[in-house]
């Protein structure tokens, strides 16, 4: 029995070989089946955002077929708009300050648990996540019951810790997800050599965990900058960007909601283009 060779066990073949195993027909019928798949998945997520960036160019007062020619007028017309611009910079103030409290306390949260063993710390991380799985409109009804009960005024503060409400449970699950053993051995070796613990956490911690802080604070901000539910029941004259396109489409469509709908669509993929270029350096 040792004398004879061995018949090599049959390879596993992935589905794209075991349908070329079957004939050229086959094979390229499975290849066709793949790319129409793909094709229909993607006309079927980006189709509305291709229509709202070609119409935002529509020459014409409709941003409906026929295209009456292409200009740039709608664009004009968005950036000299000063309400639309102060809404603009109402919501990068916002997304900018909630996203980085968020951060920071997110941070400090997942530090103290994952480096900690406190009595219910399960529970404890239980209770951060929570809000992730509660409605924004849940929230939204429950902070503004209570700055009508403390007397607070609704303004762009009250936004934004509503966003921070929200955006910081995200922040501590991605914080928490990328602490591990390495980087606690490293912060115990920088207090044996005579570190406090907020030069620990500045210069040893924060820089370890540099893309997982850059794509908790990215993510937010793009949470932040679309969100309209919050902002529009806790905010009364500051309005955000969301909240005022949503005034804009009650009179109607316009290529001038297309416009301003593209540049909210472009900060976004920066946004998200910007945390994949930072996880990638990484």
């Amino acid at each position: 029995m040792g004398g004879k060779d061995r018949v090599p066990p049959s390879p596993i073949l992935s589905p794209w070989r075991r349908w070329e195993a079957l004939g050229p027909i086959a094979g390229l019928f499975w290849r066709g089946s793949v790319w129409l798949y793909l094709a229909a998945a993607y006309a079927f997520i980006f189709l509305p955002v291709v229509v709202l960036v070609v119409f935002s160019f529509q020459d014409g007062r409709l941003p409906v077929p026929p295209m009456q020619g292409v200009s740039l007028k709608w664009y004009a017309k968005v950036l000299a708009d000063r309400d639309l611009m102060a809404a603009l910079a109402h919501s990068a103030l916002v997304a900018g300050v909630s996203s980085a409290v968020s951060l920071m306390l997110g941070f400090l949260a997942a530090h103290g648990l994952a480096r900690s063993v406190l009595p219910g710390s399960v529970w404890l991380r239980g209770l951060l996540i929570a809000p992730m799985t509660v409605s924004s409109l849940i929230i939204a009804l429950g902070l503004l019951s209570l700055f009508q009960q403390t007397g607070v005024r609704l303004s762009l503060l009250t936004v934004g810790v509503g966003h921070v409400v929200i955006n910081l449970p995200l922040c501590f699950a991605i914080c928490y997800a990328a602490m591990g053993d390495h980087q606690k051995a490293a912060e115990r070796a920088a207090r044996d050599l005579g570190a406090s613990e907020p030069r620990v956490l500045w210069l040893v911690s924060a820089p370890m965990l540099a893309p997982a802080l850059a794509a908790a604070f990215f993510l937010s901000v793009t949470f932040s900058w679309d969100e309209f539910i919050i902002a529009f029941l806790l905010t009364r004259f500051d309005v955000t960007l969301p909240v005022e396109i949503w005034s804009m489409l009650r009179s109607g469509l316009s290529p001038a909601t297309n416009a301003v709908g593209s540049l909210v669509f472009l900060v976004s993929v920066v946004a998200v283009v910007g945390t994949e270029a930072v996880r990638r350096r990484a």
